[in-house]
C-alpha cells in the first residue's frame, strides 16, 4: 500500500491491547525518527524508549491516567533541548567530519552561522525551535508505524514539569515535548475503532495559486 493508504488506515487508538511490537518494528520506527529532516540537521532532541512496566505505571498518572500509557507495547518520549550550546554544535560538526571526511576549516562558516543562531535566540525560542524539529520526527515515526501495520498514538496530554521531574530530564538539558504510545489497537474496547476518519476536505484545506 502507498503511504496515503496506510495513513487513511491509521488512527490514534484510545485503547491498546498490550500486544508486543517486534524489536525489528521498533527499530524501524526509531530509524524513521532518526532520519527525519531537522533544521540545520542538528536534531535538537533526544528519544526515550520506555517499556519498563513499573516506570510506565509511574508515568500513567502524570499523563492524566490515559490507558494507552500502560497498554502500549512501548512508550516513546520526545524530549527537546532547553538550550543550544557550543558543545551541541561542536559535537554535530565532529559527527559530520567523521561521517563525510570534511575538514574543520571547511565547516567553520557553518559553525559560525549556527553559533550566531544559538547566541541570538532566547531559551524560550530555542525550546520552541527544538519542539518544532521534534514534531517532524514524531510525524515520521507515526508514518513508519502505519506502514508496518503498527498503531501509534501521539499524546500531548501530560504534566510536562511532572514528567521532566520523574525522568530527571532537566539535568540533561531536556524537557518533555510529546509521547508516542506504540502498540496495537484494542478494537473491542476502543469506541473509535470503527469510526470513519474525519478531515477537512482538500478544497477547504488547500488554497491553490493562482486562484480560479
Amino acid at each position: 500500500m502507498s503511504l496515503k493508504d496506510v495513513l487513511h488506515w491509521r488512527y490514534a487508538p484510545k485503547r491498546m491491547n498490550g500486544q508486543k511490537v517486534s524489536e525489528e518494528g521498533i527499530e524501524s520506527i526509531l530509524k524513521a525518527a532518526q532520519y527525519a529532516p531537522t533544521s540545520m540537521g542538528l536534531q535538537p532532541f533526544t528519544l526515550y524508549l520506555i517499556e519498563q512496566r513499573d516506570l510506565l505505571e509511574q508515568i500513567r498518572p502524570v499523563a492524566y491516567n490515559q490507558p494507552q500509557i500502560t497498554e502500549a507495547s512501548h512508550l516513546l518520549l520526545f524530549a527537546g533541548y532547553t538550550k543550544l550550546s557550543g558543545h551541541h554544535i561542536d559535537a554535530y560538526l565532529e559527527n559530520i567530519m567523521a561521517t563525510r571526511g570534511a575538514s574543520a576549516e571547511s565547516l567553520e562558516p557553518f559553525r559560525k552561522s549556527m553559533m550566531r543562531f544559538a547566541q541570538s535566540s532566547s531559551d524560550e525560542q530555542i525550546r520552541i525551535w527544538a519542539a518544532n524539529q521534534a514534531y517532524i520526527a514524531l510525524g515520521f515515526a507515526i508514518a513508519e508505524a502505519a506502514l508496518l501495520g503498527v498503531d501509534a498514538t501521539p499524546m500531548e496530554g501530560f504534566d510536562i514539569p511532572g514528567l521532566d521531574q520523574l525522568l530527571g530530564l532537566h539535568q540533561h538539558g531536556l524537557s518533555s515535548i510529546a509521547l508516542l504510545a506504540i502498540g496495537y489497537r484494542d478494537e473491542e474496547n476502543d469506541f473509535l475503532a470503527y469510526e470513519k476518519k474525519v478531515r477537512r476536505p482538500l478544497e477547504e484545506l488547500v488554497v491553490r495559486f493562482p486562484q480560479q
